[in-house]
């Protein structure tokens, strides 16, 4: 089973739909009078007639049509696209390794049922991988904090969510009801999708507002008080978005698979009880309950 699949597309449009301009407004003058119709006037018409290149565009311009306006939106616009597919990208990446090393562990099986209590689901923190992922890991100056910014966003949400995942007593071992011998041996569960397992901090990775405060608040400083537009905001929003929805069609695609569980009988006394229930038992905590 794959692991999540950003739809890309969907953060172009929320970033367009932020409705940010370029050239950056002057807060300190008057803009109406900086960019009146008067300055317009005696405008070369050829300088009138840009069109988009960028398709969906990010940015529109402080003058529709000027074309060194439109220029302008359309080469900051690739750039932050091409930042934007790189993170979603990055992000994709880091949770395919996640998925590989990821299992659960601590389970109490009692009888049919396993039980896990929050926490019981391990697996190394996104941050990492994110930031060494082969299509981010040459970044450098305020690409690279940008991010590290998204890396720490995503990763703090989704390790809140992955702490508090628990096994609610689901019935993964059918055999373990009347099982005939004083030990049963390690058994898969039955496959089961992911979100059965629930989280109280799912809100964390299937909310876009939950990531976007995070990316934020890991952004540094400086950056920040360069972008009086809050364009980093905008951007951190597309990212969260497509990610919060590639998070919540991913939870029940994901088959829970492979958990080995096993455990003693106690009630088995043969010839006159030949058959007992599984009482006390436990998993093998191995990697690879997720990677199929």
């Amino acid at each position: 089973m794959p692991g999540i699949s950003p739809i890309k597309i969907l953060g172009n449009l929320k970033f367009f739909s932020a409705s940010l301009s370029l050239p950056t407004k002057d807060k300190s003058s008057n803009t109406k009078e900086k960019w009146s119709e008067k300055y317009f006037k005696d405008r070369d018409k050829a300088e009138m007639d840009g069109v988009p290149e960028c398709i969906p565009p990010w940015f529109m311009p402080q003058k529709p049509g000027y074309k060194p306006h439109q220029e302008t939106c359309d080469k900051i616009g690739k750039n932050f696209k091409e930042f934007h597919d790189a993170m979603l990208d990055a992000v994709q990446f880091s949770h395919d390794m996640w998925k590989l090393q990821a299992k659960f562990k601590d389970l109490k099986v009692m009888s049919v049922s396993a039980i896990g209590a929050p926490g019981c689901l391990d697996g190394p923190e996104l941050e990492s991988n994110i930031k060494n992922a082969p299509m981010v890991a040459s970044f450098s100056g305020n690409m690279q904090k940008h991010r590290d910014a998204v890396a720490a966003g995503v990763s703090k949400c989704f390790k809140k969510w992955q702490d508090k995942v628990m096994v609610p007593g689901l019935p993964w071992y059918p055999a373990f009801a009347a099982f005939p011998s004083p030990m049963a041996p390690p058994m898969p569960n039955i496959p089961t999708p992911l979100i059965t397992c629930p989280s109280a901090m799912m809100s964390e990775i299937i909310s876009p507002s939950s990531m976007t405060s995070a990316m934020d608040d890991a952004l540094d400083s400086g950056l920040k008080d360069k972008d009086p537009d809050k364009q980093y905001h905008a951007l951190h929003d597309a990212i969260a978005t497509v990610l919060s929805l590639a998070f919540l069609l991913w939870l029940p695609s994901q088959q829970v698979m492979l958990v080995m569980g096993k455990g003693p009988v106690p009630s088995f006394a043969p010839p006159f009880v030949p058959v007992g229930p599984v009482v006390g038992g436990d998993n093998i905590a191995a990697p690879g309950h997720l990677m199929t």
